[in-house]
């Protein structure tokens, strides 16, 4: 393999299966089932890779394009953790090829009709905490294979047309079914139809109003907001206490927190851990 024949190829796949192949070669490349376009400027910053379990870091860059990474996907976070191949290839003959880089992408966001990640490496997930937590609240995720609640059912799932949103972020409904105010605060909106179908984003504040009314309130906008008339899910929260646990969701059997677990001022306190 010649320096002076050297290109780069990238494989990007998403989560829902798209692939798309990219080059900063002249002409299009083919190998792997997968055809590298030279058309979408797509470029990288340096690459830096450490050795044992260092994370490798890079940074990919390139021009939106409609039929390539549209601007639209971004905003919708489909490419968000997609995952990630870079080779140096001989463009003679591709069948000379070393693989660089093998990861996934960061947060994809867009800026100026180009689009910018961050490169995270296999080692990335090595990162994240494990074990259990010791905790008065519950360390699991509503609706998770440890929570094992199903939440379906009119109680604690809503359906919903859009009829007002302010900002893609504040939704208020002029009829709403009734529930208690709060009860899908920390629960999830997601959108089952229209330009944002598929997305979700985390409920913050749930307001109940005069004459049925309610306003939804959430932590972040879509990326593509919802327009009025989309139907929308919005499903019930949990602040992970046990009395939420027992009382709202009657699954204190699954509870995975230490309710019983003394507070920090018990460990501050005159006499604490002495016998007799």
């Amino acid at each position: 393999m010649s320096a002076t024949t050297i290109a780069r190829a990238w494989m990007v796949r998403r989560a829902d299966g798209l692939c798309l192949g990219f080059t900063d070669h002249d002409r299009a490349l083919r190998f792997g089932g997968v055809e590298f376009a030279p058309e979408y400027g797509m470029t990288a910053r340096v690459l830096v890779q450490g050795t044992g379990l260092s994370v490798d870091n890079s940074e990919a860059v390139g021009a939106l394009s409609a039929d390539a990474i549209s601007e639209r996907d971004i905003l919708a976070g489909r490419w968000d953790g997609a995952e990630l191949k870079l080779w140096d290839v001989d463009w003679r003959d591709v069948a000379q090829r070393r693989l660089v880089f093998a990861g996934s992408l960061a947060e994809v966001s867009r800026a100026n009709g180009a689009f910018r990640a961050e490169l995270r490496g296999l080692a990335e997930p090595l990162n994240a905490a494990r074990g259990r937590v010791f905790h008065p609240r519950c360390s699991a995720r509503l609706g998770d294979g440890k929570c094992r609640f199903a939440l379906v059912g009119e109680d604690y799932r809503a359906e919903i047309a859009v009829e007002e949103v302010e900002d893609g972020r504040v939704f208020r409904f002029a009829s709403f079914p009734a529930y208690e105010q709060g009860w899908f605060e920390r629960g999830v909106m997601s959108v089952l139809d229209g330009g944002a179908e598929g997305l979700s984003a985390a409920v913050k504040n749930d307001r109940a109003l005069p004459g049925g009314q309610r306003e939804i309130e959430l932590w972040q906008s879509f990326g593509i907001a919802p327009v009025v008339g989309d139907v929308v899910a919005i499903t019930a929260g949990c602040d992970k206490r046990a009395a939420t646990c027992r009382l709202k969701f009657n699954n204190f059997m699954n509870f995975r927190g230490f309710p019983h677990l003394p507070n920090e001022d018990w460990l501050m306190a005159p006499g604490a851990g002495r016998n007799g």
